[in-house]
């Protein structure tokens, strides 16, 4: 199928989404919920943010402690269809999709400047509209600084932090950033350009989807040809762009990140895909300097971890948060 056409699919997803709030039953939840357990039932929906729609999926009580998991480059909530359903019988899971991205609006660049800022912004006013008092945050790749972002202005909102690669030290950026870090330093349109190498659908999948991946079989298409079709909308290209010159700005909050952890030594898990080109193992290990309470583990797993490993990833987390969060409210 031509990106054009799975592009046209998704816009024609969207439309269907937005006419109304949607509720489908998930396939069955393992680890910790009994096969005769009905699974939990994810819905969809749509809210105005500050005059944009953002998109998010959402499953469990929402009177259960929330799990507020934010997604990364190139994907959207989607990357985590499959482990809502594994967290929502014992907490209120949500998970939006940042603007830019997945069926959440794309504001034009003229009207919407595009900063991991900007982007924190319009979570932070998600959180409240949504209702969200206290929230534990998962966060990977993206979702990682908007997230430790979030942190920095509501510590009191944070109840705990749950990180598959999604990074906040010097360490942790593997070499395959140079032709990033080149264009941080010199933002020239001759450093811009080859930049779109990295959004072209071969590289999604074979780059961001299979590469350390143990057995790429487990990969699911739909992931990255969903992730393809939302980047070759119109404009999305710029947007993505702007993200990565922005992503210094990331980089230069890292102290602020690292100080963060230091006073407020917040529950923190990482759980690793050690084969990231991206995000290597140094910045996973690098959490327990600033935080001697994080706990870090390791999985035979590329960038995308929860798509290879996804059942050890989420016995873990449970485990994390029933040690962390009370499941009565």
């Amino acid at each position: 199928m031509s990106i054009s056409r799975i592009a046209a699919a998704a816009v024609f997803a969207t439309a269907a989404l937005s006419g109304a709030v949607c509720a489908a039953p998930t396939s069955a939840a393992t680890l910790g919920v009994t096969a005769a357990a009905k699974a939990p039932v994810v819905s969809y929906h749509f809210v105005d943010v500050d005059g944009h729609k953002v998109f998010y999926r959402e499953a469990g009580d929402p009177s259960a402690p929330t799990v507020l998991l934010l997604h990364g480059f190139p994907t959207s909530s989607h990357m985590y269809r499959n482990l809502i359903p594994l967290l929502a019988d014992r907490y209120h899971v949500v998970a939006p999709d940042l603007l830019g991205f997945g069926f959440s609006d794309a504001p034009d660049r003229a009207q919407y400047k595009y900063t991991f800022e900007n982007l924190t912004k319009t979570m932070d006013r998600f959180t409240e509209v949504a209702g969200l008092k206290k929230y534990a945050i998962q966060v990977f790749d993206y979702g990682a600084p908007v997230g430790f972002r979030l942190a920095l202005l509501h510590p009191e909102r944070i109840t705990a932090i749950i990180t598959q690669n999604g990074n906040a030290y010097d360490e942790g950026l593997g070499t395959d950033w140079s032709p990033i870090q080149k264009y941080w330093k010199e933002p020239t349109e001759a450093n811009r350009e080859p930049l779109r190498a990295f959004l072209k659908p071969d590289a999604i999948k074979n780059y961001q989807y299979l590469q350390g991946a143990p057995d790429v079989t487990r990969v699911s298409p739909d992931a990255y040809l969903m992730d393809s079709a939302f980047l070759a909308r119109p404009g999305n290209e710029d947007i993505q762009l702007d993200l990565f010159l922005d992503y210094a700005s990331n980089v230069a909050l890292y102290p602020k990140f690292h100080e963060y952890f230091r006073k407020q030594h917040p529950p923190l898990l990482a759980v690793w895909g050690k084969n990231d080109p991206l995000f290597i193992p140094p910045g996973a290990e690098a959490f327990k300097r600033d935080n001697p309470n994080a706990e870090v583990h390791f999985f035979d797993a590329g960038h995308f971890a929860l798509e290879t490993q996804l059942d050890p990833i989420a016995a873990q987390i449970r485990q994390f948060l029933a040690r962390t969060l009370s499941t009565k409210g």
